[in-house]
């Protein structure tokens, strides 16, 4: 549960370092594309946000701060902890590039994700050390 770096990468726009562990982390597919498109190692679409909070959400940059929290909290629950840790043992020494398709680059699950996912093995290798 160590990757060499975590990156997010929007799918239109390229599939990340070469060599990444690549995972959409969008419910929905993406538009336009193709499986063989993206030559993802998964789509883990359980670790994105609820339906209802992306609905809520819709993209509206006023709503960032609290879909950000909103979002952290669902992260905190077991099953997500689980998925996430999941999701890094899959990524192994590789780096981890979380895929998405919003248009905004700046405000998007992927980038919550990625704050997260950082935190949690900052967290958890303080815990093997100790």
């Amino acid at each position: 549960m160590k990757p060499s770096a975590i990156t997010v990468q929007r799918v239109y726009e390229g599939l990340g370092p070469e060599g990444s562990y690549r995972a959409l982390v969008d419910r929905m597919w993406p538009r336009g594309l193709r499986k063989a498109d993206l030559h993802l190692d998964e789509w883990a679409r359980d670790i994105a946000p609820t339906q209802e909070l992306c609905k809520w959400f819709s993209h509206i940059e006023e709503r960032w701060e609290e879909f950000r929290q909103r979002y952290q909290a669902e992260l905190a629950e077991p099953e997500q902890q689980a998925r996430m840790a999941t999701l890094l043992d899959a990524a192994g020494d590789r780096p981890l590039t979380l895929l998405y398709g919003a248009r905004n680059t700046e405000h998007n699950q992927a980038v919550v994700l990625h704050d997260v996912l950082q935190d949690y093995v900052r967290h958890h290798r303080k815990r093997k050390k100790a």
